[in-house]
């Protein structure tokens, strides 16, 4: 048996070779690119490297400077909120919007291009058309003063205090239809007995949902919650478009403080320290979800 096993291991090794091998530029390319830049980040990250890379270390420095450093806290604040508010509103509205599209109604494939459009525009786009609809003197606020409510304010986008939320709800406008597309791809894959089952046992359809549906879709959902935290990580064109940090700092987030300091105040190793702190932000989220996906599933 232990020869049988012995054998058997060099054929599984040659099994698809040419796949193999077509593979290994591939894999080269992670490992000396992505791998290797960001060991390099991380290492350069420890030196005082200003316009060019030098070996100066400075040790925890960097760190101690970027965390004493006003503008990143206010950017960690800023990512806080938006992160944790668009987690919430992307995956309730996307699941909302993609209930709605599994009743099959009339003109779905419209609905869902409808939805899923805006999603195909790059954010820069995005954030234009938004600074343009919130802005006060042409957008929103003008529209409906122009109705006769002349009193009414709104202009997110000039207000520190709630210039975030004005770069959610453009962040909102385009991810949401993706969302709904995972989701509805989810709800698809439900057993149709399951509803019938429900329907027959006199189970309400909000408890359907809640107690049967959500538990089964639970890949959909750890996936979708991975996607939509990396694109809160390294948000970044959303910003620059709408508002380019500004009032002030007051809608500064990490990923453009890390290219201000790299590429404008040419000093490395604050902007190598603040990246890789990005680094183990994206670490925390992706490590949970592969001991999740991955380890649940050859426990089981």
């Amino acid at each position: 048996m232990t020869g049988q096993a012995k054998a058997g291991r060099p054929n599984q090794l040659l099994r698809n070779l040419n796949s193999k091998i077509a593979s290994i530029p591939m894999i080269l390319t992670a490992v000396v690119i992505f791998l290797g830049g960001t060991v390099w980040t991380v290492f350069y990250s420890f030196t005082n490297s200003k316009l060019l890379p030098r070996l100066s270390f400075v040790g925890f420095d960097q760190y101690k400077r970027l965390w004493a450093a006003p503008r990143w806290i206010v950017s960690i604040e800023n990512l806080a909120v938006y992160g944790v508010l668009s987690l919430i509103f992307s995956l309730v509205i996307g699941f909302m919007l993609a209930a709605l599209m599994d009743q099959k109604i009339r003109f779905e494939n419209t609905f869902r291009t409808i939805f899923l459009y805006p999603f195909a525009l790059s954010f820069i786009v995005t954030g234009l058309v938004w600074q343009w609809i919130l802005n006060p003197e042409f957008g929103v606020q003008s529209v409906v003063r122009s109705l006769g409510w002349t009193n009414f304010t709104f202009d997110p986008l000039y207000t520190p205090e709630i210039v975030i939320y004005g770069i959610l709800i453009a962040a909102l406008w385009q991810g949401t239809g993706l969302v709904m597309c995972l989701m509805l791809a989810g709800l698809r894959g439900i057993d149709e007995d399951i509803w019938k089952a429900a329907r027959v046992d006199g189970i309400p359809m909000w408890k359907t949902y809640l107690f049967i549906v959500i538990p089964m879709m639970r890949p959909v959902f750890i996936t979708t919650l991975v996607i939509i935290a990396s694109g809160i990580v390294k948000v970044y064109d959303l910003v620059v478009a709408q508002t380019s940090g500004g009032p002030g700092i007051a809608s500064e987030v990490p990923a453009k403080y890390v290219y201000d300091y790299m590429f404008q105040a040419q000093n490395l190793g604050q902007g190598f320290a603040a990246s890789t702190m990005m680094l183990v932000t994206v670490a925390i989220i992706i490590i949970p979800w592969a001991y999740l996906e991955f380890g649940g599933r050859k426990r089981a």
